[in-house]
């Protein structure tokens, strides 16, 4: 009987819980400040895990965070390795999610056709 809830998808749970307390409370790089971890995907081996990392502002630059979060990257590691039970802590590998920038573009789009809409196909 295979398990319904695999070991990497515990692990990828519990990096994503850990992670995001790691960037809130111990953490001291202004760069990270109004940035949470979404989402976070472990390879088989567990030796690698790509995080997602998304921002209160949806329209400020990734580029500084990413460069934040690559360097603070050794950092959090040795403190992962010592809240995780695993042998070794994966490698992370950060990724802007820009899922909230898409989503608040896509509402801007359905707003403006129904303002078209209510005004009878005007703008057209």
């Amino acid at each position: 009987m295979a398990r319904e809830f695999p070991r990497s998808r515990r692990v990828e749970q519990q990096l994503l819980r850990t992670l995001n307390e790691l960037l809130m409370f111990e953490v001291k790089d202004p760069r990270v400040r109004g940035v949470s971890i979404s989402a976070v995907e472990v390879v088989p081996d567990l030796s690698v895990a790509r995080v997602w990392f998304s921002l209160l502002d949806p329209k400020a630059d990734p580029a500084p965070v990413t460069e934040a979060l690559a360097s603070a990257s050794g950092f959090l590691r040795s403190r992962l390795s010592r809240e995780l039970t695993l042998r070794r802590s994966p490698e992370l590998r950060f990724q802007w999610d820009d899922s909230s920038r898409r989503g608040s573009e896509l509402s801007r789009l359905i707003d403006e056709a129904r303002s078209r809409d209510d005004r009878g196909g005007e703008g057209d």
